[in-house]
């Protein structure tokens, strides 16, 4: 089984609704891939390192998850998140045992 972290920014003038079907969007693509989430990390509204897009803050996100499929759930998640405007950045990493 794969262990892997997803990490995400969204824009920090959402609202909590907003945010929240957002969450819960990105959550179901994941369990929709057959993966299973084991812990969601809300960091909350934070300073970025650098200016994106004219913003200085962003909604950080963080997801832990397990797949044990043949297909690559990063590239189907990374896909998602990057045709979603509500998504600053994103990144996911595949966790060593």
């Amino acid at each position: 089984m794969a262990h892997y972290e997803l990490m995400y920014i969204l824009k920090p003038d959402l609202g909590e609704e907003q945010t929240q079907a957002d969450i819960d969007r990105f959550n179901d693509v994941i369990t929709q891939q057959q993966g299973t989430i084991t812990k969601v990390d809300k960091w909350g509204r934070r300073k970025l390192a650098y200016e994106i897009n004219g913003l200085t803050e962003g909604f950080y996100m963080v997801v832990d998850f397990d797949y044990d499929g043949s297909e690559d759930i990063a590239n189907e998640i990374t896909r998602v998140l990057k045709i979603h405007d509500d998504v600053v950045r994103s990144i996911i990493v595949r966790l060593d045992d």
